[in-house]
């Protein structure tokens, strides 16, 4: 790590209109306003725009690369994440139903924007083919660790959860902290609550996991479960199923550096490379 700095975590465990993306930035808006103590980075769900649709060309937020370093004409959801980002002094972190019309095709783009207008984002590999994701959505190929106030922390979006290959912390491409943005089913939600803990203990990093609730336009329910843990698995702060609110905890940068100092597992790691 560059800083002992501790990092305090925000997430938003919200409910989410579907394929409505004005009321959802609405949504967001009044939980915003209560959002009083200070915080480094805000997290929210998955596609919290749209929900967990299969129409993101209709319903997604349309991007074109050129807008990248033109703030003024960021579209209306990454116009909002900027907006709050600036309002709490924060990072602001979620995945957005992305129609890409320059390149024909669609993503689950998780952005991760600060209060400067900094743009960084990673686009989900593991569709949900269970539910035909793949067949809406193109795969990215790449991890993304973005650095924000001395910590390194590596993006990933719901699926992704399952895969612990990708999220494998390496010597030499350490990431501090791993944010999962989520629609996680309720009816599969011991997975979640068990696969969690789990990339904590084996990455020696602060996990922080955020999933909506409720029940979206397929029937489908969420029953949250939303999570911060530290490397030893523990919860730092948790909610209980189906609540709307937020979550905060804070992540200690001298006990992540203490406690790889005292055990070092990750220089035992096995080496391994990803095919794209």
């Amino acid at each position: 790590m560059k800083a002992q700095k501790d990092l305090r975590i925000a997430l938003l465990q919200t409910e989410l209109s579907w394929e409505d993306p004005k009321g959802n930035i609405h949504r967001i808006d009044q939980s915003i306003n209560l959002l009083q103590a200070p915080v480094d980075v805000i997290v929210l769900p998955e596609t919290w725009a749209t929900g967990f649709t299969m129409h993101p060309s209709l319903h997604g937020m349309e991007w074109n690369p050129a807008m990248e370093q033109q703030l003024e004409h960021w579209p209306g959801p990454l116009a909002s994440m900027l907006r709050w980002a600036q309002q709490c002094n924060a990072a602001v972190t979620g995945s957005l139903a992305c129609h890409l019309p320059a390149e024909s095709r669609c993503v689950n783009r998780c952005f991760f924007v600060t209060p400067e207008g900094e743009l960084s984002y990673y686009d989900k590999k593991h569709l949900f083919t269970f539910h035909d994701e793949h067949l809406s959505y193109t795969p990215g190929n790449e991890r993304k660790i973005v650095e924000w106030r001395g910590w390194r922390i590596l993006l990933q979006v719901c699926y992704d959860l399952r895969f612990p290959v990708f999220s494998r912390n390496r010597k030499g491409n350490l990431y501090d902290l791993v944010i999962y943005v989520a629609n996680w089913p309720a009816v599969r939600s011991n997975a979640w609550s068990a696969l969690l803990p789990a990339r904590a203990i084996e990455n020696l990093a602060f996990v922080a996991g955020v999933n909506r609730v409720g029940v979206d336009g397929n029937g489908i329910d969420h029953d949250g479960r939303s999570v911060i843990l530290d490397p030893y698995g523990q919860a730092i702060a948790s909610l209980d199923p189906h609540q709307s609110s937020w979550i905060i905890g804070s992540c200690s940068g001298e006990e992540l550096i203490r406690f790889r100092s005292r055990f070092p597992a990750l220089s035992d790691a096995d080496r391994f490379s990803l095919e794209p």
